[in-house]
């Protein structure tokens, strides 16, 4: 049995209510307590397992309101059958006792993840959210409220982090008994929505305005309605709006900050209809992008970095050192010996990244996997950069960017005073070394923080797009056997490739006659990804204008704005299938020049073709962003 962890919560309580229910139950430790019971890990005897039980207080127990609200809720939530709600195994009276038995989910409440590590990255408060609106969606088709949900009531399994909601303890029947179904408060004042604080009935869409605001709380770290005193709370939640999301969480996709704002409207009518709209709005939200394959995320683990990097910062004091005993006059090193030294510190790098590539070449990946990985990796960096660093420079930054000065300056400093005949040559050496050690690993960090925030390409991204890259490829790929690999590229992505792999199989003179092929081929793939992005946002918006509830009047306004939609859409769709067949072409044309059935001119002709393709591209994209800005304003 698991040992008890807190003596201190061993109480009197625990103790008789473990005497109650021995031979069935055997406790092992408080889980936590609220206003309507204690929460008490324990081992099911006969079935061996762990389970979650939660006990009414006896002073509780004894009003027989309150002990049979307890119990008939308690029956009712174990009708609950959903995988992001804890199932309810029994409800039992024993000798005074109340209480049920639950699933015992092994992890951490939303709560104390928020406490421990900070707000959430967006993708995941959306995934979170969509988990909790799909299981209050099936608790509501089945008559129930849980007119608690707060994050202390969503538990984040550890290993999978699926988001259960749990404690229906307060939860009524919508078509109740009218027993406190109006005109009794129930629920957690911070998460409370403006018709339970007044009192008044509620149905699904006030759970729905709590998830909003356990939304809010997830992006920011706090919710956004506080005070010293519950009766201020409960009065901002009928009268005041809270501030605005979207500067808090930075980086926070629209569709997700719209949800969370629809989610608290005051009005209930204005508030998403069923749990099952909520997350469907949240959807454009989530993070599609696919996910990194395992071979492509060990070869760019930076920890795999270390046996890289290792060899050749052990090997520059011992050069350093070597130039300053040579100085000093000792048995120093020869200038071949000095070279050797290098080319020891090169070598060894070289020869792992090479070893490490052909490793993952062989499994059918290349440096074109790696760019595509480099790319998806580098915007999640930037979205959780931003998020935690904002938009200028921190403080943290200022102090690299003034070390990298300083440090170079005295990198500097140090090589013109071996200049000067009466400076001591290793003191110059040492403090050349050091201040261009400190200036150099300052100035890389600054830089990569700079380039993070403009968005640039990383310097990694760069070497594998450039020759560099290439080089360290053939020599990994030399009379290697590459397994067959399934591909999930978009089409433009697979064209392009195969058309710039095509280009460089031909002689640089050939290459030379046919102009700038990789130029024409990267800029309409960049054109087909771009009008790809504008037919989501189309479908996103299209959503969200359907998820609107329908107001008497605005019928054919709301026609329009459809069929507006859809005529943008449609021309994406038709400047996508012309930049993708203008890829084809190119790589047609490049494939009939390697079967000798065509000349470098027809690839000429084709190539002015796709310059033309990409301005009429390029001026519908600015049609398309003054479209996006009129239908923004319906």
């Amino acid at each position: 049995m698991t040992a008890l962890t807190d003596i201190s919560r061993i109480d009197a309580l625990f103790l008789a209510f473990q005497q109650a229910i021995a031979g069935r139950y055997s406790l092992v430790r408080e889980l936590g307590r609220g206003g309507m019971g204690v929460v008490y890990l324990a081992r099911e005897v006969q079935l061996d397992r762990q389970v979650a039980i939660k006990l009414l207080p006896p002073d509780l127990a004894a009003e027989p309101r309150l002990r049979e609200r307890f119990m008939s809720e308690a029956r009712m939530a174990a009708r609950l059958s959903h995988p992001y709600i804890v199932p309810i195994f029994s409800v039992d009276d024993v000798n005074g006792f109340v209480f049920y038995t639950m699933a015992f989910v092994d992890g951490e409440t939303l709560a104390q993840r928020v406490a421990a590590r900070g707000p959430l990255p967006p993708h995941e408060a959306t995934r979170i959210m969509r988990e909790v609106a799909w299981a209050l969606a099936y608790a509501h088709a089945q008559g129930i409220v849980h007119r608690d949900i707060k994050p202390a009531n969503i538990l984040l399994e550890k290993g999978t982090a699926r988001a259960l909601v749990t404690d229906f303890g307060i939860a009524r029947l919508t078509q109740s008994t009218g027993e406190t179904a109006v005109g009794e408060v129930l629920g957690t004042p911070e998460y409370m929505s403006p018709e339970q604080a007044a009192a008044e009935q509620v149905d699904g869409r006030s759970d729905l305005y709590s998830l909003g605001l356990v939304g809010y709380f997830a992006l920011t770290g706090a919710p956004p309605f506080t005070s010293s005193s519950a009766q201020a709370v409960l009065a901002q939640q009928l009268t005041q709006l809270p501030a605005p999301l979207a500067p808090a969480a930075r980086g926070a996709p629209h569709a997700l900050v719209h949800a969370i704002e629809r989610c608290l409207a005051k009005s209930p009518p204005s508030r998403f209809a069923t749990g099952e709209a909520l997350a469907d709005a949240l959807a454009p939200a989530t993070d599609s992008r696919p996910e990194v394959p395992v071979p492509l995320r060990v070869f760019l683990d930076r920890r795999k970095m270390v046996p890289i990097i290792l060899p050749p910062a052990m090997m520059l004091p011992t050069i350093m050192g070597l130039l300053a005993r040579t100085s000093e006059g000792h048995a120093g090193v020869s200038a071949a010996g000095m070279l050797a030294a290098i080319g020891v510190a090169m070598a060894v790098p070289f020869a792992v990244v090479t070893l490490r590539l052909r490793r993952l070449m062989s499994l059918g990946y290349g440096p074109d996997d790696i760019i595509v990985a480099l790319r998806m990796a580098h915007a999640r960096k930037r979205e959780e950069f931003l998020y935690s660093y904002g938009e200028k420079p921190s403080r943290i930054e200022l102090v690299f960017r003034a070390a990298s000065i300083g440090g170079l300056s005295l990198g500097a400093l140090g090589v013109v005073s071996l200049l000067f005949p009466g400076m001591p040559r290793d003191v110059s050496l040492s403090v050349a070394f050091a201040g261009g050690y400190l200036g150099t690993l300052a100035t890389i960090v600054s830089s990569q923080w700079r380039r993070m925030r403009k968005g640039s390409e990383s310097l990694m991204m760069k070497f594998w797009k450039g020759r560099g890259g290439k080089m360290l490829a053939s020599v990994a790929s030399l009379n290697l056997k590459r397994q067959a690999m399934a591909e999930n590229r978009p089409t433009e992505m697979a064209i392009a490739m195969s058309a710039e792999a095509l280009f460089d199989s031909f002689p640089k003179e050939v290459r030379q006659s046919m102009g700038d092929v990789p130029g024409v081929v990267r800029a309409l793939e960049e054109r087909a990804r771009n009008i790809r992005a504008r037919i989501d946002s189309l479908d996103a918006t299209l959503m969200e204008a359907n998820n609107q509830p329908a107001r008497s009047g605005t019928e054919g306004k709301q026609a329009r704005l459809h069929a507006d939609i859809a005529e943008s859409r449609g021309k994406a769709e038709r400047s996508l299938a012309e930049v993708v067949t203008s890829l084809e072409n190119l790589r047609l044309d490049l494939l009939r020049l390697r079967a000798g059935t065509s000349t470098p001119e027809g690839i000429t002709r084709d190539i002015s073709a796709a310059k033309e393709l990409g301005i009429e591209v390029d001026r519908l994209a600015s049609a398309y962003r003054e479209m996006d800005a009129a239908l923004q304003k319906k």
